[in-house]
């Protein structure tokens, strides 16, 4: 299992890395998920009723499966705390204008940027690391991904991608679906905004990062330059595999007896 602390630097080489999304503010789905081999997680504060409380036992639970864990935070003022408890980085959604960008990434890193120090957080080894270890190992490893999902946004959308601290971008189809009154995810003008951020993303040399529902959306989203897949979620897992084995079961139908009882 790779060193958790390593993500940013396998994101920014275009590694194949596969998370999910953490809907339920319990400890348990990390640990499995991370059990199992998955690249990362997504905890999910800006949908999911995630406090500070239950986001940070989720990040110790990362930890101690040995998987690296974002956070999608609901804006930029939660970057900070979610950071200092160990996140490995921050998904910052609506990031639709380069002065956002630059905002976010500010507010992620010490050197160059705007983020408050303090040495006794967990990210900080409570107290052991000092100052200046601190500082390097922080701005070294946290990732920083800017969520691409409003029309406007291509309107700047190479001036984002080229923003320094901005590590990748992660392209929401979901918004960008409903904005544009779409159908479905895989509408021409969502398709056509996909493609335009992928050349963004491309020509500024960042990874992208895309939601995808299965294999085959990984394929053709691949070939786009998504390299980094958030497949499902925690309650996706569960509700995929719950309906299977009812299924299954249901299928069985009544014993013959049973039948022949209820009949007699």
């Amino acid at each position: 299992m790779a060193d958790p602390t390593l993500f940013r630097s396998r994101l920014l080489a275009g590694e194949h890395l596969i998370g999910t999304f953490i809907k339920t503010p319990t400890t348990h789905a990390t640990e499995i998920i991370g059990a199992l081999g998955f690249d990362f997680v997504v905890i999910d504060e800006e949908h999911a009723p995630f406090d500070r409380l239950a986001t940070d036992a989720t990040l110790l639970a990362a930890r101690a499966a040995g998987t690296a864990a974002l956070v999608r935070v609901s804006s930029a003022a939660g970057i900070l705390s979610v950071l200092d408890c160990g996140a490995t980085g921050v998904l910052v959604p609506h990031v639709a204008t380069a002065a956002y960008a630059r905002e976010v990434a500010a507010a992620c890193r010490y050197k160059g940027g705007r983020r408050g120090y303090s040495g006794s957080p967990r990210h900080a080894g409570y107290g052991a690391a000092g100052m200046w270890k601190t500082v390097e190992a922080a701005d070294a490893a946290t990732t920083v991904i800017a969520q691409i999902e409003d029309p406007e946004a291509l309107d700047e959308i190479d001036v984002i991608a080229a923003v320094e601290g901005i590590d990748a971008l992660f392209i929401g189809r979901g918004d960008l679906s409903v904005a544009f009154g779409a159908k479905s995810s895989d509408a021409p003008e969502v398709r056509g905004a996909v493609e335009r951020i992928g050349r963004a993303a491309r020509a500024a040399q960042k990874p992208i990062c895309m939601f995808v529902g299965g294999r085959e959306e990984a394929s053709w989203l691949r070939d786009e330059g998504a390299t980094a897949f958030v497949v499902s979620s925690d309650q996706g897992f569960i509700r995929k595999a719950a309906g299977q084995a009812l299924a299954e079961i249901r299928a069985l139908g009544a014993p013959a007896e049973s039948t022949q009882a209820k009949t007699a």
